[in-house]
């Protein structure tokens, strides 16, 4: 068999080694044809059946949900249960069938088309990727009407009766699937599909499974049991790969597994440098189950709890969002997990860019509409409400606001006037809360940057949010593959803006943290740490990799280096001088 590689989207980390199972993509092969119009009733009749079917397939799923299983799994479950019952889906297609006389198939594609291209003209890749979110309910929808078995085979055993691992190779992947797949022989996802800010993907990191997405017709590339090496962290998948590079990659994989074990150890080892110098690592949270997780990796707080997962995904607009004390509920059920620790929670994050409902998706431009903090004020009373929730679980220990997309003066203290008429309210109705709570602005607005002691002179903490900036500031998309490869945050107007932003907080004497995707990169932690950073927040299974790299760094040595590094203007110098701070 021909040996070739793939490349696609790194969307976790590690390596995978097994056959190929491939699934089917049901949409591709369904059937077209007219129903008679005495017919059209008993086709809508059967898409209402198939749609009710898998209803309660997701119903069995949650109710099924293992004790180990991530806590984002049931969220997204309610997700594609939401999506189900959205009358883009359960309704339309319906009338399609009325109207066009189309099969159930046929109709349910024909919608499912037309919301994937309005979906494709979104520019926020968060939203974009809800797209798949869509397709994977349709998906089980459209498996129901054509009776499309899904077999999920057992571990399988080699002559020498070791397991071979199984690596699920498909169009697209839900969640929900990853759950079913986990549960037998499999180490490893492959995609056509998906990138990552998909669900999937999210998942995938959770559970921390190798798996690489985004690979054009992967799936019709891949024969079923082809061996298959996937390089989670290179965005590499080897088919048929010879048996020295095969050998090469189970060496990798065993040096891994063995690395991993070690770091475990470190979960209840202070985060010191060799010059005794104590470093805060925090965790990043969509969840108030997350936190079992936070604490088990070691976390000594949230650093970013994003508030926003508890409005999304909710069909019926304004009227379905989430009460006070649903809000209350699950802020309080986060302090209290953390037992003491600090939990910071960052108000709606939402707009045109992220909908309330997965089916509101807008024209305007999200990266420059009504999002975020302008979003809140705009709508003053569901920012109240949110405000009194937060403050009420101050109340059962310590809690910071974090305003997300802050960029102007008066957005600041509108932001402040909010909070102390949330305040009143309280006192008004006798809640108990933290008077004195700290609240801080998120950085990524490079104007942000450039008007520093605006943010300063008005606010508690700084927390840099490098994922939007580096994408503001290069004015890039980085999940557009055609200028993906432009995201750096090793451009030097990038590491300049996180000095700058590092110096001036701690000049000023308030903290600053980092609590984007670089604070959870082992490679930039002692360039991080010689700018002088010293709280960093990440997904809770980054956090060990960060604490090895603290545990051997000597901060009066990364400091010298990392000055020298700030003056670098090439690329190339300055990536070869970060990777010489390992060797520090």
């Amino acid at each position: 068999m021909a040996s070739f590689t793939l490349h696609g989207i790194a969307v976790s980390r590690g390596i995978a080694i097994g056959r190929a199972h491939l699934l089917a993509h049901a949409a591709l092969d369904i059937k077209h044809y007219l129903v008679a119009q005495e017919q059209v009733e008993t086709e809508v009749q059967r898409l209402v059946q198939a749609i009710a079917s898998v209803h309660k397939e997701l119903e069995t799923i949650w109710a099924n949900l293992p004790k180990d299983a991530p806590v984002e799994l049931g969220a997204f479950l309610d997700v594609h249960g939401m999506i189900l019952s959205d009358p883009m889906i359960s309704e339309a297609p319906l009338n399609i069938i009325r109207n066009r006389y189309y099969n159930a198939e046929w109709a349910l594609l024909t919608q499912i088309e037309e919301l994937s291209a309005q979906f494709d003209e979104v520019q926020d890749p968060y939203l974009r990727e809800r797209k798949a979110d869509i397709q994977q309910v349709a998906e089980r929808v459209m498996k129901v009407l054509t009776g499309t078995a899904r077999i999920i085979p057992f571990a399988a055993s080699s002559s020498d009766n070791h397991r071979i691992d199984m690596i699920v190779v498909a169009h697209d992947i839900s969640p929900a699937d990853m759950l079913q797949f986990r549960d037998h022989t499999f180490s490893g996802f492959v995609s056509d599909l998906g990138g990552k800010n998909s669900h999937a993907a999210i998942v995938a990191r959770s559970i921390d499974s190798p798996a690489v997405f985004g690979i054009p017709r992967a799936s019709t590339l891949i024969a079923q049991d082809d061996w298959l090496v996937v390089d989670a962290e290179a965005g590499v998948v080897i088919v048929n790969p010879p048996p020295l590079v095969l050998e090469q990659y189970r060496v990798r994989q065993a040096a891994q597994i063995k690395a991993r074990k070690k770091l475990s150890k470190l979960k209840k080892t202070p985060a010191v440098t060799l010059d005794g110098t104590s470093i805060t690592l925090l965790a990043n949270i969509e969840f108030p189950d997350d936190c079992a997780t936070a604490l088990d990796n070691g976390a000594s707080g949230i650093g970013l709890f994003r508030s926003e997962f508890l409005f999304m995904g909710r069909s019926g607009g304004v009227a379905k969002l989430p009460s006070e004390e649903e809000q209350f509920e699950s802020y309080k059920k986060a302090v209290v997990a953390m037992k003491g620790r600090q939990v910071t929670i960052r108000t709606l994050d939402i707009g045109a860019d992220k909908p309330l409902s997965p089916m509101d998706n807008s024209a305007l431009n999200p990266a420059l509409g009504k999002r975020a903090i302008r979003y809140c004020l705009a709508e003053p009373q569901l920012f109240l409400t949110q405000l009194r929730a937060i403050l009420r679980a101050s109340a059962f220990g310590p809690v910071k606001i974090l305003i997300p997309m802050l960029a102007h003066a008066f957005e600041i203290d509108q932001s402040l006037a909010m909070i102390e008429q949330a305040k009143k309210q309280l006192i008004k109705a006798g809640r108990k809360f933290d008077a004195d709570i700290d609240i801080g602005a998120m950085v990524e607005v490079p104007a942000a940057i450039l008007a520093l002691p605006m943010f300063i002179n008005r606010l508690d903490f700084l927390s840099i949010g490098t994922n939007d900036l580096i994408q503001y500031a290069l004015a890039i998309d980085r999940i557009d593959p055609e200028v993906a490869h432009l995201y750096n945050p090793l451009h030097p107007a990038i590491l300049l803006m996180l000095s700058m932003t590092i110096r001036a907080g701690e000049k000023a004497g308030i903290p600053v943290a980092v609590c984007g995707e670089i604070a959870g990169d082992p490679v930039l932690t002692r360039l991080l740490l010689g700018m002088g950073l010293r709280e960093f927040s990440m997904h809770p299974t980054q956090l060990l990799s960060v604490k090895q790299e603290i545990l051997s760094s000597n901060l009066k040595l990364l400091t010298a280096k990392t000055k020298k590094i700030l003056q670098m203007t090439e690329p190339d110098m300055i990536e070869q001088a970060v990777q010489k701070l390992k060797l520090l």
